[in-house]
């Protein structure tokens, strides 16, 4: 019998919230090394990273339980004003969740599904960093559900819970 199906005493059984992910693809992508091959001259020092994140969810049209979530990284490596590469990269998923509480569903989408998207992020940015003829950027795991606890509060200082 299946979870959907089955009975216990007349009653019908819980039916799990089951997560799928049904596509990841590229959105879009930049890599931009505007100094090479000077800039790939070691010179014995460590360049400043700077790394930023963002993570955007929506409704697939037509499609009842089933969303776009778009993991967006931007990394920066430079020395002083000097632009060692500029790596820019959307990455999405169509997820489809399924039998999840109303009150669970933001935290999915932007703490579990950019969770399961981000190694293969990652993996993209230190390939174009190594193909670039820089040591591959390896991006540290990210605490998705701390960067959605800050942007829940940013959006409750605003007053717009609700419209993330």
């Amino acid at each position: 019998m299946s979870d959907a199906t089955s009975q216990t005493n007349g009653t019908p059984a819980e039916v799990s919230p089951t997560l799928n992910i049904l596509a990841q693809y590229i959105k879009d992508f930049s890599f931009e090394s505007p100094n090479a091959p000077a800039s790939l001259r070691q010179n014995g020092r460590n360049p400043t990273i700077n790394i930023g994140v963002n993570v955007g969810a929506n409704p697939v049209n037509g499609a009842a339980g089933e969303y776009d979530v778009k993991l967006s990284l931007d990394a920066k490596a430079g020395e002083g004003n000097e632009t060692l590469f500029h790596a820019e990269l959307e990455y999405g998923g169509v997820f489809r969740l399924q039998n999840f509480p109303q009150e669970h569903l933001l935290p999915v989408l932007f703490i579990e599904c950019p969770r399961l998207l981000f190694p293969f992020a990652r993996q993209i940015i230190a390939d174009a960093t190594r193909n670039a003829g820089f040591p591959p950027l390896m991006i540290d795991p990210i605490d998705f559900a701390q960067l959605f606890q800050q942007r829940m509060a940013e959006e409750r200082a605003r007053g717009q819970v609700g419209n993330a």
